[in-house]
């Protein structure tokens, strides 16, 4: 556990999705299948609250997020949120939507890579959890939909007009927040909206090889690259060369930097601590 962890303690057990740790590697499982792991309230203050935990955990290199049965995350269940959000006032909305974008904010700001393993349909909430993870691995039969506007809100949603540009450009991402419609694997592999398209029998296999690289890799190294790249985002060019300049002087200092060049010298593989 880190030790800048204050008094509260890590928490042991999730109650609204399902968390492992198996050797570096956390996985959530959102589990509510016959739903299609659509959110509730609380999955989305669990996630958030997960989120800011597991850089303190020591545990954790890299994590997977995932959903049971036939679907990643359809979105905010329209029982249990969207039923629910017709009877509140303003500042309960607002309390409501930050929460949302909260979780996004998360999951660019923790220091850990975090691999999307999308088994079946990703919309709404669910795509933009997909969107705002490092890694989008998609089976063959999964699906995105950005579907604000088909439920007669702003296709512009949790940060959404921030980042899907910048990952398919402007008019894409205009196509695909102002219209809301589905669009298959493939076409998400050709706009670069997913890192891979698999066979869904290889999503579940494809997913854990790459958490096991991430995991077995320089995780030092690899945190560091997240961080810049979110931070870069809004950076001038001579402040992300300064940036990455500091950044760079202060890794050639860490273990892993050393033990590349011992490694090398010694004609072996890196074993690599993340420190």
């Amino acid at each position: 556990m880190s030790p800048f962890r204050a008094t509260p303690p890590i928490t042991a057990n999730w109650q609204h999705f399902e968390f492992t740790v198996d050797d570096g590697v956390a996985t959530v499982t959102l589990d509510r299948p016959e739903k299609l792991n659509a959110l509730t309230f609380d999955i989305y203050a669990d996630l958030r609250d997960l989120l800011a935990e597991l850089p303190h955990r020591g545990d954790v290199r890299v994590l997977v997020i995932t959903g049971r049965g036939r679907g990643f995350c359809s979105g905010g269940d329209v029982e249990e949120i969207i039923g629910e959000l017709q009877k509140m006032e303003s500042a309960e909305l607002l309390e409501f939507t930050r929460m949302t974008g909260a979780v996004v904010k998360a999951l660019r700001e923790c220091p850990i890579p975090v691999i999307a393993a999308v088994n079946g349909v990703a919309a709404g909430a669910g795509s933009v959890i997909a969107l705002a993870s490092d890694f989008r691995l998609l089976a063959s039969s999964a699906k995105f939909a950005f579907l604000f506007t088909k439920v007669g809100l702003a296709g512009a949603d949790m940060g959404s007009a921030y980042l899907l540009p910048r990952l398919v450009g402007l008019g894409r991402a205009t196509e695909l927040l102002m219209l809301g419609d589905k669009i298959d694997a493939t076409r998400a592999e050709a706009i670069g909206l997913a890192s891979q398209v698999v066979p869904d029998s290889d999503l579940a296999s494809t997913a854990s090889s790459l958490a096991r690289r991430l995991a077995d890799g320089p995780a030092l190294a690899y945190s560091t690259t997240k961080v810049l790249l979110t931070r870069e985002l809004d950076m001038d060019l001579g402040s992300s060369i300064e940036l990455e300049a500091i950044t760079q002087a202060l890794l050639m200092t860490a273990k892993d930097h050393g033990e590349f060049y011992a490694a090398w010298t010694a004609g072996r593989s890196p074993r690599w601590t993340g420190r």
